[in-house]
């Protein structure tokens, strides 16, 4: 088979010569197929031969359904066989090759992108999204392919070394990835650690280059990665060590989490920190590399949209909410303006969806209630045409609770009843467990505006929250149960129960402690304190209180505000001592959840209330 003819005409033949062979019965095992495919295809031309091979089956699957002569169509049968054996040989030669014949392919496109094209491009075959995302060691290989085109000081020569000095690094970090957690009073996640510990600062001791380094100090003295990135004077070889430094801690850390097994809600609790952190930390740099080199810009505006598709396709990622263990109050404002953003440019995506969703429960937190509609709404939109039911019935779910909190009964009403037909329709059930919790919910709310006091109408409401709650046990579904037991407290307040309300009140407490959702910890305690200022039980009224006010005012949620106004009444009627005496009796307890920095908060905190 000659050299000289054109691509597609040598695979043409070859194939034809397989079949040929086949035919007269020189071939006596499909590895002999095999080892030919291995001989006549180039890596990095499989997409050609595949097309040829494509042609060719239809062809002779077409000359054997219209052959009416008995010994031609024997024949076109016989060849048939023969071109489905080199199809299934083939798919063998493309697992074998995958590695080869992506390195090549990213050379190859590398290569001949345009200058400013080039850095998008070699972000393309890091993507974990891809079929085949190249891994260190093919990496590696590209690096010296890419050596081998380039000259000195060009992008190809800057690429290739930015590779190199980003696996060295990775190399050393490795055995540093996780030690960070065992260090003496060490809490998880990435928000409030101390400075000259937590992975940050473990991970700058590692790293000798300078880029790198001054990054992750930054980070460890909760310095802006935006003023970083807009102060620095890079290399496109720095830009890529960095790159590849921080999207291999990401993967790994992920990876770690989700290996334990023994605790599978710290695990995916600390996934999610993980993903959400990195995606905000790259929306950051793209921030601040934008002005002075818009390449590097949009290289991490690529990067961070890449973890959050990959985030938005893991079965924990969290529709229903509970991101708020991973952020405190500032960071989490930053996060949700520097996801936002980014994702305005992007297409109609089941993941955008995904995205748009958390972003759309995290604003209602908040108390941005519009601002979470819209979310929800664009959600929802992209979602049912994705075909995502889930996610179409998670955002049904949330539209009920925003619409709660802007007392708009009668939609919530109207949201939470789609929502749980829906879901029975195609069997969602946690979609369903929550649909009924805000179904319940929205009825109490509802019934309590119309001033309705026969208790058969919050009977049946009830009863629909009882039905949720079941439904997130049997499911073991901890934050739907949290939300429930929450949901059942306050509706067990509103009908003038408050013995009964402080009975799931606490248990709400407990489960979204589980759950590590600071929003719902802080609503149960606001709401507690209201149970036992009823109760007039004002020791309890002010520890309760005053703990849901601080982890409130923690995430930036407006509604810190509503215990504030409770403590500050009380206040009022027990005089500044009691109050204090109060406060100090609780010491330890309120010491034990939000450290000492926390409880030397509070009166700052009413303070500000006040004026």
């Amino acid at each position: 088979m000659s050299d000289s003819l054109p691509l597609r005409d040598r695979y043409l033949a070859l194939i034809d010569e397989i079949v040929d062979t086949t035919l007269k019965g020189k071939i006596s095992s499909v590895e002999q197929v095999y080892q030919m495919l291995l001989k006549g295809v180039n890596p990095g031309t499989g997409e050609v031969f595949e097309l040829v091979l494509s042609d060719r089956l239809t062809a002779i699957q077409n000359q054997v359904d219209g052959e009416k002569d008995e010994i031609k169509k024997a024949k076109a049968t016989r060849s048939l066989r023969a071109i489905k054996t080199i199809q299934t040989q083939w798919q063998r030669w493309q697992e074998h090759n995958k590695a080869t014949e992506a390195i090549v392919s990213g050379v190859k496109e590398i290569t001949t992108a345009a200058a400013d094209e080039r850095l998008a491009t070699f972000l393309r075959f890091t993507d974990p999204n891809q079929k085949y995302p190249l891994n260190s060691q093919q990496l590696q290989q590209l690096s010296k392919s890419l050596q081998r085109f380039s000259q000195a000081e060009s992008d190809l020569q800057q690429i290739s070394e930015g590779i190199t000095r980003g696996l060295a690094a990775w190399q050393r970090l490795q055995e540093h990835l996780v030690s960070w957690m065992y260090e003496q009073n060490q809490a998880l996640g990435f928000v409030g650690v101390p400075r000259e510990s937590g992975p940050w600062a473990t991970w700058a001791k590692q790293v000798n280059s300078q880029v790198p380094h001054t990054l992750l100090r930054t980070l460890a003295m909760e310095g802006s990665a935006i003023e970083f990135a807009a102060q620095q004077s890079i290399t496109l070889s720095d830009w890529v060590e960095l790159a590849l430094i921080l999207q291999y801690l990401q993967r790994g850390l992920v990876n770690w989490f989700d290996q334990q097994a023994y605790n599978v809600q710290a695990g995916s609790k600390l996934s999610i920190s993980t993903y959400l952190t990195f995606a905000v930390l790259w929306s950051q740099l793209a921030s601040g590399f934008q002005n002075l080199t818009p390449v590097y810009g949009n290289g991490a505006s690529q990067i961070m949209l890449q973890i959050l598709r990959n985030f938005a396709m893991r079965p924990y990622f969290p529709l229903y909410g509970g991101i708020f263990a991973s952020f405190s109050g500032n960071y989490l404002r930053d996060a949700l303006d520097y996801l936002d953003e980014p994702l305005r440019r992007v297409e109609k995506t089941q993941e955008k969806a995904r995205i748009l969703t958390l972003l759309g429960y995290s604003q209602r937190a908040l108390g941005q209630y519009q601002r979470s509609i819209e979310f929800h709404q664009q959600a929802l939109e992209i979602a049912r045409s994705a075909g995502d039911r889930p996610c179409e019935i998670a955002n049904l779910n949330h539209l009920s609770r925003t619409y709660v909190q802007e007392q708009d009964y009668v939609e919530a009403i109207n949201h939470s009843q789609r929502a749980l037909i829906l879901s029975r329709q195609v069997g969602d059930r946690p979609g369903e467990a929550n649909a009924l919790i805000n179904l319940g919910y929205s009825e109490v709310m509802h019934a309590q505006e119309l001033e309705q006091l026969e208790p058969e109408t919050y009977e049946m409401a009830i009863n629909y929250l009882q039905q949720g709650l079941k439904l997130t046990e049997q499911l073991g579904d901890i934050q739907s149960k949290a939300l429930c037991f929450s949901s059942l407290g306050i509706a067990h307040l509103v009908i003038g129960q408050p013995q009964n309300a402080i009975k799931y009140l606490e248990e709400g407490f407990k489960t979204a402690q589980l759950s590590g959702d600071l929003y719902l910890q802080g609503r149960n305690l606001a709401y507690l304190a209201e149970a036992y200022y009823q109760l007039q039980n004002f020791e309890k009224t002010v520890y309760t209180g005053s703990l849901g006010m601080y982890l409130l005012e923690q995430i930036a949620s407006r509604e810190w505000r509503q215990p504030a106004g409770l403590l500050t009444i009380l206040q009022g009627q027990i005089g500044q001592e009691a109050f204090q005496k109060f406060l100090q009796q609780h010491r330890p307890k309120i010491i034990a959840i939000i450290g000492v920095d926390g409880y030397d908060h509070i009166p700052q905190l009413l303070e500000t209330y006040k004026q």
